[in-house]
């Protein structure tokens, strides 16, 4: 089986990078933080413009009908810059519940003009990531919803609430596919994550200078990244894998839901990993918040039990063995 990705997929990669490159995100991220969310949303609907939020939409909704291999080629750059709001809700989860549910028209056309739209799944996602756009899946009932008392979470970008049910919009919608493309499109992201947090370790090892030597030129240091890099490494294949799986395009008998769940306890081990061992090669200048790896520590912390969490997902695992 072909795992390496095509030129197009690259350039998905290589566009988004530079889109979110050029916007300076961490910036944005810190106007977030004190009460503005505008230049985030600036961001997203440039990204709209791109076709990444409609890229699990169909053409005659206004999205490019591509499938789950691209959602997480362009979730992991967006996961590289630790942007901000409920992306995994409103480009993965929301688009293919929608499906589930046959709904079309102006919901799904609003996400992929650039909406932000959040949702909840009880039991394996209770909480929503807080936005004015909500929806709610009980008992097989899709429903508008309204928040909550919003809880602050330990990523200050990220606040999350219980949602009650407003609008009934349809009845007996499987959540499966929702519920493991929300896993898929987390992981995407903790794996991006992962690698920008190893660059920043990595270059600030070469610019740090102790006993006249460059940082990074000591063996601890070397092996601490090193270990981080094949955390990523391991994990990478294991979320195309997946992708492949729910876009059907595995031998039949595949268990695609046990590998979407290896998947995310895979990246994110990579990304837990990262935020400590990074920790260690920049010491206390890492847990300040004018340092950008404070807004990656902060947001790993808080998406490793999202859409799944480590223990429930390594169950899924150990069941299917």
């Amino acid at each position: 089986m072909e795992f390496l990705l095509s030129d197009v997929h690259d350039d998905l990669a290589s566009t988004v990078d530079a889109l979110l490159t050029k916007a300076d995100v961490p910036a944005r991220t810190r106007a977030w933080i004190g009460g503005d969310r505008g230049p985030v949303e600036e961001v997203f609907t440039a990204l709209a413009q791109t076709g990444v939020n409609g890229l699990l939409i169909d053409e005659s909704s206004g999205g490019s009908s591509a499938g789950a291999i691209e959602m997480v080629v362009a979730l992991e750059q967006i996961g590289r810059h630790a942007l901000p709001g409920p992306v995994v809700e409103s480009i993965a989860v929301l688009p293919v519940l929608f499906r589930s549910g046959g709904i079309t028209g102006e919901r799904l056309s609003a996400l992929a003009e650039g909406a932000f739209a959040t949702c909840a799944i009880p039991p394996v996602a209770p909480l929503a990531p807080v936005s004015d756009i909500a929806y709610l899946v009980q008992d097989g009932v899709l429903s508008t919803a309204t928040a909550a008392a919003a809880v602050a979470t330990v990523d200050p970008t990220r606040h999350v609430a219980e949602l009650d049910p407003a609008e009934t919009i349809a009845e007996g919608v499987p959540v499966d596919d929702a519920l493991d493309i929300g896993t898929l499109a987390t992981a995407a992201q903790l794996l991006g994550m992962a690698g920008a947090m190893l660059t920043l370790a990595a270059d600030y090892a070469q610019a740090r200078h102790q006993f006249g030597r460059a940082i990074g030129s000591f063996q601890a240091v070397k092996h601490h990244l090193a270990d981080v890099a094949i955390a990523v490494e391991m994990a990478r294949p294991l979320v195309h894998a997946a992708a492949l799986g729910i876009d059907g395009l595995v031998p039949e008998g595949t268990d695609v839901r046990r590998d979407v769940a290896a998947a995310k306890v895979a990246a994110g081990d990579a990304a837990h990993l990262a935020s400590r061992r990074a920790l260690q090669v920049l010491g206390a200048i890492g847990y300040t918040t004018e340092h950008d790896l404070s807004l990656y520590l902060t947001k790993t912390r808080a998406l490793l039990t999202a859409w799944g969490t480590p223990a429930a997902l390594r169950q899924r695992v150990l069941e299917s063995l």
